[in-house]
């Protein structure tokens, strides 16, 4: 993948980063920081690196390992990056109808695909597993609202 479509990539995680920051609810309580500025300042300096970064691919001037000797990708590069993407897109599409826990299961099991590893009952344990523990230490210990665990229950 060429320098400039990384730059393209990076710069559309951005855009829906930044929209995901929109739909972050205000705190009802009065606060000089409010549960939105963290994330929207991460996200204009990521966007900002990432549009410099397009500037001077677009110039250039980043360097394409992928087209030095021996540095080709390894087969299914295409593939992989589908699954991160897949789990990332599957997690925020399936969050508010189904809870937490099952589309973070999901998108952990796409993530370890992507890494190659098998697909099957262990994968799925081990993600409702870190799913669960880390809705149980965001939402009911520290109180960030997650939303259900799965629907129906709060």
């Amino acid at each position: 993948m060429t320098p400039l479509r990384v730059s393209a990539l990076l710069v559309a995680l951005c855009l829906v980063a930044a929209w995901q920051v929109t739909v972050i609810p205000e705190s009802l309580m009065q606060m000089t920081v409010g549960p939105v500025f963290a994330p929207a300042a991460i996200v204009i300096v990521l966007s900002l690196v990432s549009l410099a970064y397009g500037w001077s691919a677009w110039r250039g001037r980043q360097v394409d390992e992928s087209t030095e000797p021996g540095r080709e990708p390894l087969p299914g590069a295409n593939s992989r990056m589908l699954w991160l993407l897949g789990g990332g897109a599957g997690f925020i599409a399936l969050v508010i109808p189904l809870g937490f826990v099952l589309p973070a299961t999901f998108c952990g099991m796409c993530i370890a695909r992507s890494f190659d590893a098998p697909l099957g009952p262990k994968s799925a344990l081990i993600c409702g597993a870190i799913a669960t523990t880390f809705w149980l230490v965001f939402a009911k210990l520290l109180g960030v609202g997650l939303g259900p665990a799965v629907p129906g229950l709060s």
